[in-house]
């Protein structure tokens, strides 16, 4: 996994190969890629340069010893490498010099103890530098795992004064090449929008300032070769272990090397080092793919759910969830609860979860934030009894949370008006859905939000945690990364001692989708907006980083409330079972043909949750432009073909399914499917042999209780057949209803199973 020799250092996992040297008291970077031999070293070195004309060189005995045109592992700053520096510090207010040379490396045996996330199970190098002459120590720690490496640095101040750090990056990494970036950027609602740039000469940057990893910048990104593809070509993923403000950039040099950095955000960080102390970096993640952009996701999630999530939820089935929020917002009675409890039990949920709403006086989003205390008019046996009479109806009992923040009217502010987040300039308080941040860089609020969390959860039958989090905080300032170790310190507490409780984070929706809080949280709300059409951006964004086995997908009302646009059940449904399957709407108000569509897709998800969790997620198209997810296991193969606006007269369409053995032979189904028969509106007039209105008195009737399914399927075909693409039934081509096609409008969906024939059957 690791290797030493001669200077060079050698790490590999079952897929690649990561090697650097000692150069002259400098670590050169050699090789990040394909799987190599150590002794290939000397042949990926790049050759001596010709002295770079007007440069620095740090041995003019040489003109190639030139630090601006090495590709290094990190780099200093001041002395002679011009381009962005991984770390900037000062002392006495100037900024100094930094000149780090190699001193040491061992093979570390334990992880070292640390405040900030860690992969599990990690083989670590840790790699000694010194500045002597600035008193400083700085130790770069390298990991392999399976599917990844890792990286993150600790600086140690070793002088006699103070030393101030303003920047100090997790990895300093460099890939010869010619690259595109992937970045995921957005905001509330609009999440993980995809951007593809050129990676040039001018230096590309992507930050989060807002004290959380945010919406706006998610911390995971690709570097990619321009003609990568799904299947093939060159692709680089890169994440970071923290929930704070983060920071990447990447710069393509005159001699072809692109430098990436990334680490904590600089804006409004700064650190002061005492004699003796050190700091540490969150750390860094990144995988090589040759197989292009699925091979990269394929990476990716493995360290997900192999090396990251809490073991205990490692390969573990996501209970179906209901969700009140959207059914009942605040207005709520024990009696509704278990009115739509009851419900959601007949359909197949199998945990009901209670969101806002359930302590204080907390009846609008105006108070009480900070004073869990059960209100007792709408909940009057408690969270315990709520909870055992869900138990009686075979749900689980799950709890909504908001435990960072604080409302300006609530008995907790009252009390200690001292524990949120003020301008350190007295100015007016700035708040954000009237509520203020608790300040957790402080012992006595930490040990209050534990004591107040931990209580409720071991007051009653809880199993899953919904933690929420609404607003930023202006007034962090450079308590930044103290408020952000205060989290971890405060998610440890609680959790390392109730494994068996189901985290789910948000924040107002991916607002905090990280790595750093995967740790913690098994699965993230993806975003607060659940309309199919937009989900399947936002889930297809997330895939490249993240493994649908963490995503929080819900199935709500339509037409939606983030968008008023009106989808089909059929497709929120679809939507909704590649990821962690809820329902978030008023159950009352469904028609038996939509709680009959409901079930169908609770009973699919039950039969195919390990493959839809934890298959080989892959992303196409159908050569109908459909958008196509594919999840595959050893055993069977689920696929959603996801179309956009219906056009008319559509023409053939099919579908590939890879990954399947060319010579075995495997049955297609289609899942059954439910159409609401008033959803056809004055087309019934064609359709039937008696004229009818489309609101009225028989159609409402027929909506009620008769049962029109769509799109259903059976294909049997070799696996080199599925490869080349099976015919898909056809969809509606303007000519009335054909129970043999799929009548499908705009934003219309099918899942497909695969499964291989057994011999029985062929027999």
């Amino acid at each position: 996994m690791i290797s030493v020799n001669h200077g060079v250092f050698h790490l590999q996992n079952s897929k690649s190969s990561y090697l650097f040297r000692v150069k002259d008291g400098y670590l050169e970077h050699l090789h990040f890629g394909a799987r190599v031999q150590t002794g290939d070293a000397q042949a990926l070195a790049p050759l001596p340069g010709c002295g770079w004309g007007g440069s620095t060189l740090y041995d003019e005995r040489s003109n190639d010893r030139c630090l601006d045109a090495l590709p290094l592992e990190w780099s200093g700053a001041g002395r002679g490498d011009y381009r962005e520096s991984p770390i900037e510090l000062s002392a006495g207010g100037e900024a100094i010099t930094t000149d780090f040379r190699f001193s040491g490396s061992e093979i570390v045996k334990e992880q070292p103890q640390s405040a900030l996330p860690f992969s599990r199970g990690q083989t670590l190098l840790a790699v000694h530098l010194a500045d002597k002459e600035a008193g400083l120590r700085l130790t770069l720690y390298y990991g392999v795992l399976p599917t990844a490496f890792t990286r993150r640095a600790v600086l140690e101040n070793c002088g006699a004064l103070p030393v101030s750090i303003r920047k100090f990056m997790s990895a300093c990494t460099e890939l010869p090449g010619a690259f595109c970036l992937h970045t995921f950027s957005g905001g509330w609602i609009a999440e993980m929008q995809h951007t593809v740039t050129p990676v040039t000469m001018a230096r590309s940057c992507l930050e989060s300032t807002t004290g959380a990893s945010s919406n706006r910048a998610n911390p995971g990104f690709l570097l990619a070769a321009p003609d990568a593809t799904e299947t093939d070509g060159v692709v680089y993923g890169f994440n970071l272990l923290y929930s704070g403000s983060h920071y990447l950039s990447v710069q393509k040099s005159l001699q072809g090397v692109t430098r990436i950095l990334q680490g904590i955000s600089p804006a409004n960080f700064e650190w002061t080092l005492a004699p003796g102390e050190r700091f540490e970096t969150p750390e860094a993640v990144m995988a090589y793919s040759g197989a292009g952009y699925g091979g990269l996701s394929e990476q990716f999630h493995t360290y997900v759910n192999q090396s990251l999530i809490p073991p205990y939820w490692q390969n573990r089935p996501r209970p179906i969830v209901y969700n009140s929020w959207e059914g009942c917002m605040f207005d709520f009675t024990e009696t509704k609860l278990l009115r739509l409890g009851k419900t959601a039990a007949q359909l197949g949920c199998e945990l009901f979860v209670l969101d806002d709403g359930w302590f204080g006086r907390r009846n609008s989003d105006t108070s009480s934030l900070g004073d869990y205390t059960v209100n007792t008019k709408k909940l009057p046996h408690g969270l315990k009894g709520l909870g055992e009479k869900l138990g009686a109806i075979g749900l689980g009992f799950g709890l909504w949370f908001e435990p960072e923040s604080v409302s300006p009217d609530s008995e907790l502010y009252r009390a200690h008006p001292d524990w949120a987040l003020h301008d350190n300039l007295g100015r007016k308080d700035l708040l954000g859905r009237h509520q203020l941040l608790l300040d957790l860089t402080k012992p006595a609020v930490r040990d209050y939000i534990v004591q107040q969390v931990g209580g409720i959860l071991d007051s009653a039958p809880i199993r899953y945690v919904k933690w929420d989090m609404n607003r930023h905080s202006c007034a962090l300032g450079a308590k930044q990364h103290a408020f952000i170790l205060g989290l971890y310190d405060v998610l440890h507490r609680i959790f390392d001692g109730r494994p068996e409780i189901l985290l789910e984070s948000c924040s107002s929706g991916g607002n905090r989708f990280d790595c750093g809080i995967l740790y913690f949280s098994p699965q993230i709300w993806c975003s607060d907006n659940t309309d199919p059409v937009e989900r399947l951006r936002i889930q297809t964004s997330l895939s490249y980083l993240y493994p649908p086995s963490c995503f929080g997908a819900h199935v709500s009302a339509s037409p939606h409330a983030q968008t008023l646009r009106a989808t089909p059940l059929s497709t929120r449904g679809n939507v909704s079972l590649f990821g962690c399957l809820g329902y978030e709407l008023d159950l009352s108000e469904l028609l038996p043909v939509e709680a009959e569509e409901i079930r169908s897709q609770i009973a699919f998800y039950k039969a195919h949750r390990q493959t839809l969790l934890y298959g080989r997620f892959s992303r196409g198209q159908t050569d109908g432009g459909a958008l196509v997810w594919q999840m595959q296991s050893q055993t069977q193969t689920v696929s959603g073909v996801f179309h956009g606006l219906q056009p008319a007269a559509p023409g053939y369409e099919r579908l590939s399914v890879t990954g399947l053995d060319t010579e075995t032979l495997y049955r297609l189904e289609s899942r059954p499917q439910l159409l609401r028969v008033g959803a056809f509106g004055s087309l019934l007039r064609h359709v039937l042999p008696v004229k009818l209105k489309p609101n009225g008195i028989a159609i409402s009737a027929a909506d009620g209780h008769y049962k029109m399914y769509d799109g259903a399927q059976t294909v049997t075909a070799s696996g080199a057949a599925f490869a080349a693409g099976v015919a898909l039934i056809p969809r509606f081509s303007g000519t009335g209803y054909d129970p043999n096609g799929r009548m499908q409008s705009d934003f219309g969906s099918n899942v497909y199973s695969i499964k291989e024939v057994s011999t029985h059957e062929k027999l």
